[in-house]
C-alpha cells in the first residue's frame, strides 16, 4: 500500500475507501496508512459528528457479519460495540478505511470495498482501472480485482438487508481476507 493514504492497519486485507478523511487537523496531512489507538474513533466522533460514527458503526457491524474465517480478530469481540472500540481500523486488526483511490493487484489477499456509488464513478474518472459489473444502482463488482462497491456506510443507505447482501457478494468473491 505504498501510496494508499488512511486510517487502520497498513497490511489489511479488508480495505474500505471513502472521499474524505476526518476534518481534524490530525488528519489533514496524512502521507500513510495510520492506526487508530484506542479511544481514537470516539475522539473523531466527538469531533467530526454523527456521520463518521455512524460510518465505523456500520464497518464494525461488516466486520461481525462476515464468518469468523474472514476475521480473526472479531472472535475476541461479544458484539460490533466492543469490536470497534477495541479493534478496528488499530494496527494488526486487517481492516483499513482509505481516502485515496485503491491500488488493485489480484495476486494479493486484499478485499476492496468503495463505500458509495458516486465515489466509485469518481476513482473511474481519476483513472481507476476496474471492469465493474453493476448488478443494480447500488453495487457493483470486479471479480478479478476483488472490488466492490455497494452504498456508503450509513444506516439508511448501508440497511441491515443491504449489509446482508454485501456480505453475500463478498463471499461470492472467493477470495477474501
Amino acid at each position: 500500500m505504498n501510496s494508499a493514504i488512511g486510517l487502520g492497519d497498513a497490511n489489511a486485507q479488508l480495505r474500505v475507501y471513502v472521499a474524505k478523511r476526518p476534518p481534524m487537523q490530525e488528519y489533514a496531512s496524512l502521507a500513510g496508512v495510520q492506526p487508530l489507538a484506542r479511544g481514537e474513533i470516539d475522539s473523531i466522533n466527538q469531533a467530526c459528528g454523527n456521520g463518521w460514527r455512524k460510518l465505523f458503526n456500520v464497518y464494525a457491524k461488516l466486520v461481525l457479519a462476515l464468518p469468523a474465517a474472514l476475521q480473526p480478530l472479531k472472535q475476541a469481540s461479544t458484539s460490533w460495540q466492543s469490536y470497534r472500540d477495541q479493534h478496528l481500523l488499530q494496527a494488526g486488526s486487517s481492516t483499513a478505511l482509505l481516502f485515496s483511490a485503491p491500488q488493485l493487484d489480484p495476486t494479493q489477499n486484499t478485499l476492496h470495498i468503495i463505500a458509495g456509488r458516486t465515489h466509485a464513478k469518481a476513482l473511474l474518472a481519476g483513472g481507476l482501472i476496474a471492469q465493474l459489473d453493476w448488478l443494480d444502482h447500488e453495487f457493483a463488482m470486479d471479480k478479478t480485482q476483488h472490488l466492490l462497491v455497494c452504498p456508503y456506510f450509513d444506516y439508511r443507505q448501508l440497511s441491515n438487508d443491504k449489509l446482508a447482501r454485501l456480505c453475500n457478494l463478498i463471499a461470492a468473491l472467493g477470495k477474501v481476507p
